[in-house]
């Protein structure tokens, strides 16, 4: 069983006469990627700002090794935050922009003198040995040590994603705060830096506490999501489970079930859907066995058939109304006694 690192405690948060978090209860624990899923609004990255320091809760506690730390500044925390703007100092080349943060560090942990010597060496240029390897460790894990004296403005979109990466891990902080850090890529680079980053949180073996929007990025990175709505989280787990089993018509929805239809469970454990469709041999949770309810139906899991199938359990006559290629799968929607699905189809090479 894994400790918990860091531990939120009805946690609230108002502007003014808003509130953006309503009581949010979350573990975070040592070495896990955990994912803040929501739309714009839910409350994600204040919640991240809060765990940083750079918010303050209007109540409840942020618990940190089982220490409060809801009022201690930032510099104060063992956190380093990731942004989607990469704030590289442009003046400064890649190895500079680490090393910064170090200094940085030691310069708030100083007495006077200490101070003096960390302004010394910021001003020259020099580093110590200490502080050599640590930025050259880095270097490495991100794989930018050939690129280690460009100037940011030298770089590509991934490598200054790396460099900022690399200088937020280089003082060890015990977790890192990434707030939608692939925001300002492109497409395809975006593909590449999620995969990338998982795979740096793994080998630095670090906590990753991760927000996003983006529901595909969240279910490829993701030891854990929080799905939040309205200031709330409203479901948490592991993605397959928040993939197959969304707690409600708002997790269907934003994890993207394509067909949620409105519905009765019926006394005999059928499933009558809006339009006369009956559904047979459903797994119905037993705190559902009556009543209205929604029916979430993956789009990969229907099927279609040009043959007739008389008499066998959820085959229905339906007329196909458009087809998309979609590169991996084929999207089609049809019509079925006056309700549209969408239904996917994998598309065999």
């Amino acid at each position: 069983m894994m400790n918990k690192l860091i531990e939120l405690k009805n946690l609230t948060k108002n502007f003014d006469d808003q509130q953006v978090l309503r009581g949010i209860n979350l573990d975070i624990y040592e070495k896990e990627f955990l994912t803040l899923l929501g739309p714009s609004g839910c409350g994600k990255t204040t919640t991240l700002r809060i765990i940083a320091g750079f918010e303050e809760p209007s109540d409840g506690e942020v618990l940190f090794n089982g220490i409060e730390i809801s009022k201690l500044p930032p510099y104060k925390r063992e956190v380093n935050t990731v942004f989607q703007k990469y704030a590289l100092f442009p003046h400064l080349n890649v190895q500079e922009n680490i090393a910064y943060s170090l200094m940085a560090k030691r310069y708030r942990q100083s007495g006077l003198i200490g101070k003096a010597a960390t302004l010394w060496r910021s001003i020259s240029g020099s580093l110590t040995a200490e502080d050599k390897k640590a930025v050259h460790e880095v270097l490495d894990m991100v794989e930018l040590k050939n690129y280690a004296l460009r100037l940011p403005s030298q770089l590509s979109g991934g490598q200054q994603q790396r460099a900022a990466l690399a200088r937020a891990l280089v003082t060890k902080p015990k977790i890192l705060l990434f707030d939608e850090p692939l925001g300002a890529l492109d497409a395809k680079l975006r593909l590449k830096m999620r995969e990338e980053i998982r795979h740096i949180q793994r080998q630095a073996g670090i906590t990753a506490l991760y927000v996003t929007h983006d529901q595909e990025e969240a279910l490829a990175v993701s030891d854990r999501l929080a799905l939040m709505d309205k200031g709330q989280i409203v479901q948490i787990g592991q993605p397959e489970e928040l993939y197959s089993k969304p707690a409600n018509k708002f997790a269907a929805e934003f994890i993207g079930f394509g067909n949620i239809l409105a519905a009765t469970v019926n006394e005999d454990k059928t499933v009558s859907l809006e339009g006369g469709l009956i559904l047979q041999n459903v797994n119905v949770p037993p705190t559902l066995a009556k009543g209205k309810i929604y029916a979430a139906i993956r789009p990969e899991k229907l099927k279609l058939s040009t043959n007739t199938i008389n008499g066998s359990p959820n085959c229905f006559t339906a007329k196909v109304t458009s087809r998309m290629f979609m590169g991996n799968f084929i999207k089609y929607t049809v019509l079925c006694q006056s309700q549209i699905f969408t239904v996917n189809i994998a598309n065999a090479p």
